[in-house]
């Protein structure tokens, strides 16, 4: 039975070298056969280098070398389509998360045969008040908008089977939210709650979590399109109403009726609206025209295999 292990680097280097002692050791206890991928995602510094090191005395080692920064998803969803394993351990490499929960989620797994993924769940979510919050928040509107399940705090280590991965493999889409993928593909899957561990600082800003959240429900459904069909529908109803009733103050009661300022709330109003609408229309149109460019997941500049 051979086990793959699959990770990026970006800004890596300081934890790659724990990083490969401690999930060699936890691999060991299951299997002598298996390989780690690691997939330099652009990184600036010489997280590269150190791996190379490491390869010339464990020739299990494999360096996917991207020719940028393609983000983490695009990063991880390509080391996947390089791993060979019956089993795929993916995990980050900056030890956020302990490299020791490769054995939680194999307990689980060898507990539970049906099972084709075992994943993480952190125990507490990071950061302060309005982060957990608004976490649990997105986490919630998600669910409504998608219409399917997206575990919440779940985390990047995770234990699946070689027929998960296949299938997996076989989603075409470029603009990749690899969570939402790993819901739709399938199979049965649980998480199981683990400790994970914070180094302080993050590559992921408010900003991009923001974008993250939006390409996510854009990628994943067609959803809000829908809402903005029944919103129209729900304003129009509104508006024929509101008319009715000018026309019955002003011609049953013959009451005056300030035409004005009716007319400048409807207008921001409705303006409001229609910008928001076409906002929504406009994602989507986006993620159309850069997935019918047909652009690859990832572009590889150099592997190194021995």
């Amino acid at each position: 039975m051979k086990i793959s292990v699959v990770t990026t680097l970006f800004y890596s280097d300081l934890y790659i070298r724990e990083f490969y002692q401690r999930v060699m050791k936890e691999i060991k206890k299951i299997s002598s056969d298996y390989e780690i991928v690691f997939v330099n995602d652009g990184s600036p510094d010489k997280s590269k280098e150190t791996v190379l090191e490491l390869q010339t005395a464990d020739h299990h080692i494999v360096v996917v070398d991207l020719s940028r920064n393609f983000g983490h998803h695009r990063a991880m969803m390509t080391g996947l389509q390089f791993a060979e394993g019956d089993y795929i351990f993916l995990i980050d490499s900056d030890l956020e998360e302990d490299p020791e929960i490769f054995s939680l989620l194999w307990e689980k797994l060898e507990a539970s045969p049906e099972l084709d993924m075992v994943y993480g769940i952190q125990q507490k979510r990071k950061g302060g008040y309005f982060e957990r919050a608004s976490g649990n928040i997105y986490y919630k509107l998600f669910y409504y908008i998608a219409g399917f399940e997206y575990p919440s705090d779940t985390l990047t280590a995770r234990i699946m089977s070689r027929r998960y991965i296949d299938g997996l493999k076989t989603f075409r889409e470029k603009e990749v939210d690899l969570w939402g993928l790993f819901m739709l593909n399938g199979f049965k899957q649980e998480g199981i709650l683990v400790h994970k561990k914070h180094k302080g600082t993050s590559t992921y800003t408010f900003r991009r979590k923001m974008k993250l959240a939006i390409d996510a429900i854009v990628s994943l459904t067609s959803r809000p399109l829908y809402f903005i069909f029944f919103l129209g529908i729900i304003i129009s109803s509104i508006s024929f109403f509101n008319i009715l009733w000018i026309l019955y103050r002003k011609i049953i009661h013959h009451k005056e009726v300030e035409i004005l300022s009716g007319i400048l709330a409807s207008v921001w109003f409705i303006g409001g609206i229609i910008m928001f609408t076409l906002g929504i229309i406009s994602i989507y149109l986006s993620r159309i025209f850069l997935e019918v460019k047909n652009r690859p997941l990832s572009v590889i500049k150099q592997v190194y295999k021995i």
